[in-house]
């Protein structure tokens, strides 16, 4: 092959190096300080957990109160967390409530925040995504007794 043909091809693969390293440094970033942008509770708007359609606001029974958050699959099934009044942080951080050792998790994935008398999951700018049941939640949904909350491979359920 000629010389110029070799040098393009050299200078052409350097590039397209740089790109994947740009490009893998800014998921990282994005991934350690998801958290920071979303720090701040908003309000819920009346009807939360209605905008996609598929999860329903939960109904709140007088004497049923979840009062355990249960992981029912992935690597901590099993592991119970006894709820109380402060917000529960789930991810792969190190200084999380629960911390999730799963592939598919960021490190401020999501935060379970209690109000009024049920709780509420949200969704921390999560790469990967938080599911209420099989509906994706993309702002502060209220989560019903029993129903799996799915961050990755692990599940969990607010348990009475």
């Amino acid at each position: 092959m000629p010389e110029f043909v070799l040098t393009v091809a050299r200078f052409g693969f350097l590039v397209l190096l740089w790109i994947f390293v740009f490009t893998v440094v800014g998921v990282i970033r994005r991934d350690l300080f998801a958290g920071a942008k979303s720090s701040r509770l908003v309000a819920a708007p009346r009807g939360v957990g209605a905008s996609a359609g598929h999860a329903r606001p939960a109904k709140v029974k007088r004497g049923r109160a979840a009062h355990q958050l249960v992981v029912t699959a992935g690597q901590l099934a099993g592991t119970r967390i006894t709820l109380g009044e402060a917000p529960i942080t789930i991810g792969r951080a190190e200084d999380s409530t629960l911390v999730i050792t799963d592939d598919y998790a960021s490190a401020r994935h999501a935060r379970l925040l209690p109000r009024s008398g049920q709780w509420i999951i949200e969704d921390l700018g999560s790469t990967n995504g938080t599911y209420l049941d099989r509906a994706k939640v993309t702002g502060p949904t209220p989560v019903p007794l029993g129903v799996p909350i799915r961050i990755g491979r692990t599940s969990l359920e607010l348990r009475p």
